[in-house]
């Protein structure tokens, strides 16, 4: 048995044993209250940690199924959804968004194998998905990306940098749990024109990223920003340079209308998808087990309570009569 956490392994065994502390703190302060049902939901609560651990069942080629999964690339996609990327200067009338959403999928399908985490952002940098290699569930999310919305007044509030932090300590974890996969990180933005503060650093740690790209959406003529009174907004090219160099990745424009591959060929520190897919089976995930455990468990002991609150009601009805 393995496990792939979707938490750094010392988070998880933290929380663990906090549920523990503050089951037995509530045991005994409880007293009278059934022990059988304080185990239940005891129960329910570890077996969700279990579930967060990723059980996975080993095999008789193991060793060659956990290589190939430690291997397989981190894939860190940045994504700006401020306002600016609601402008429609793109190829045959699409917004910025649009493109970068088309973008956003044809990366994912070129890492079938890799673990993919989602980071989006405007004045503020939100984890849109955790790294995870279920990328299965991630392109529905994906489809759904549109700009935030913004108030008027608010464009310039937009910031570049913003996700340079959560990337920062995504990059860390990463690589304390998958030492030996490649990290790469594509961003792509517009460059917040409009932003009247500086972009905030990337200051990540030296070393942490093998590959990837920050990718450019807009033009230089740019077009109004929709909702705002904004009638020209730019791409702007320095600022995402600039963001390129500290990430220490190439800048693409992605002006034209050519498709992500031949914008953005697989460079020589990105491995390719046929190589992770032959070292080893797909694993099969045991998750959902303690998960449906827990389930049961909980719709138990909410059944318990609502029968308990019922008889609460009548007694006192009772009494008032």
């Amino acid at each position: 048995m393995t496990f792939e956490p979707v938490l750094p392994t010392w988070v998880l065994l933290g929380v663990t044993a906090a549920i523990v502390i503050a089951r037995v703190v509530a045991l005994r302060q409880t007293g009278r209250a059934p022990t059988w049902r304080w185990v239940g939901l005891t129960l329910a609560m570890l077996l969700l940690c279990l579930a967060a651990a990723r059980p996975v069942p080993s095999s008789n080629d193991d060793t060659a199924t956990r290589v190939a999964n430690r291997l397989a690339p981190n894939v860190f996609l940045v994504v700006d959804r401020s306002p600016d990327m609601a402008v429609a200067d793109q190829p045959g009338g699409q917004t910025r968004m649009a493109r970068a959403r088309a973008d956003l999928v044809a990366l994912v399908d070129r890492f079938p194998e890799a673990r993919v985490a989602v980071i989006s952002f405007g004045a503020r940098s939100t984890l849109q998905w955790p790294l995870s290699a279920d990328t299965w569930s991630l392109r529905p999310s994906l489809a759904t990306f549109e700009p935030y919305a913004s108030a008027p007044d608010a464009i310039d509030q937009t910031n570049a940098g913003a996700a340079g932090n959560m990337l920062r300590y995504l990059l860390i974890g990463a690589r304390q749990q998958y030492p030996a996969a490649k990290n790469l990180v594509y961003y792509l933005g517009a460059g917040a024109a409009e932003a009247n503060e500086p972009a905030r650093d990337f200051n990540l740690p030296e070393h942490a990223v093998d590959g990837g790209a920050v990718l450019g959406y807009g033009t230089t003529a740019g077009g109004p920003i929709p909702g705002t009174d904004v009638a020209r907004s730019a791409i702007d090219e320095p600022v995402l340079r600039g963001i390129a160099a500290q990430i220490g990745v190439p800048y693409v424009s992605r002006v034209g209308d050519a498709p992500l591959a031949d914008a953005v060929p697989p460079g020589p520190t990105e491995p390719r998808p046929a190589i992770a897919r032959s070292t080893g089976r797909e694993r099969t995930e045991l998750y959902w087990i303690p998960a449906s455990l827990s389930a049961v468990l909980v719709l138990v002991e909410l059944y318990l309570v609502l029968r308990e609150f019922r008889r609460t009601r009548l007694v006192q009805r009772d009494v008032i009569v």
